[in-house]
């Protein structure tokens, strides 16, 4: 229920919002998407993103990703996930 249709911190350096603490510059969501739900992560132009679709289909920053496809986003200001057929998602803000 706390990934569904949004973006769940599972992962990050400071143990935020309940997230297990890594011992690395990088936070990790989780998200269910499906119909008419989006979500949107402020992102760092200066750090990287990494977007993994685990299963069904997602627009990410307007482009459709499959089951098993992934972005790379460099120099983005914001993700915007939506358009979600049954999707799971992944995603890793890591440094540059």
């Amino acid at each position: 229920a706390d990934k569904r249709g949004k973006l769940r911190l599972v992962a990050s350096p400071d143990g935020a919002a309940g997230s297990v603490t890594v011992h690395a510059d990088a936070r990790l969501y989780a998200g269910l998407f499906d119909g008419s739900e989006e979500a949107s992560l402020p992102l760092d132009p200066q750090r990287k993103a990494y977007v993994q679709l685990i299963r069904g289909e997602l627009q990410v920053n307007g482009q459709t990703l499959r089951a098993g496809d992934a972005a790379k986003l460099d120099a983005e200001s914001a993700l915007h996930l939506a358009g979600g057929k049954d999707a799971e998602v992944l995603v890793f803000d890591l440094s540059a």
